[in-house]
């Protein structure tokens, strides 16, 4: 298994893998008891609305091309955060691929996202999880994040419904590397 890993921005030839990718992940996530995500949860049109008014990068596996990995980064997110001002960037659907994925990818692309962010000129990486899902929290604690409060009523889970996402943030500076 590689250890390497290649970054892009995903493309529209890219999305049924995209699909496929959230579908493991989530498949992967229920067969341990978190509900966070749910197979069927994201369709084509969704991550072609991400690529158009974000960005979608890939983690592929240097020197094979095969995608190992993705996230969402958004420039707003209201939903979440309410108005800001443009001072973050908005990190969303971190998944791998837990057949092909190298151990570790998981924090190489929150240090490539960040990376990203810092490159954009804003200091602040930011992500939400559902408030019910202690192990996230703990894993993006233990990656330099903090919790900064919660949304108790967050829109846009299945079928129109609300649910509560703890909020974290971690300042990034100006040459990407996360600030300590």
């Amino acid at each position: 298994m590689t250890t390497q890993v290649d970054f892009r921005i995903a493309d529209g030839d890219d999305v049924a893998a995209l699909v496929a990718l959230y579908d493991g992940a989530a498949r992967w996530m229920r067969s341990r008891g978190i509900e966070q995500w749910q197979p069927g949860g994201k369709d084509e049109e969704h991550f072609r609305l991400r690529m158009k008014e974000g960005e979608v990068w890939l983690a592929e596996a240097a020197g094979d091309g095969v995608t190992v990995g993705a996230y969402e980064l958004w420039w707003d997110d209201e939903p979440a955060w309410g108005v800001q001002p443009p001072v973050a960037g908005y990190l969303h659907r971190l998944m791998t691929d837990r057949t092909t994925a190298p151990a570790g990818l998981g924090r190489i692309m929150l240090a490539r996202a960040e990376r990203r962010i810092a490159e954009a000129g804003r200091e602040l990486c930011r992500l939400d999880c559902l408030t019910s899902n202690p192990r996230l929290r703990t894993y993006y604690e233990g990656a330099g994040y903090r919790v900064v409060g919660e949304q108790p009523c967050k829109a846009g889970g299945p079928q129109g419904s609300s649910y509560g996402v703890t909020l974290l943030e971690r300042r990034v500076t100006d040459s990407g590397v996360p600030a300590g």
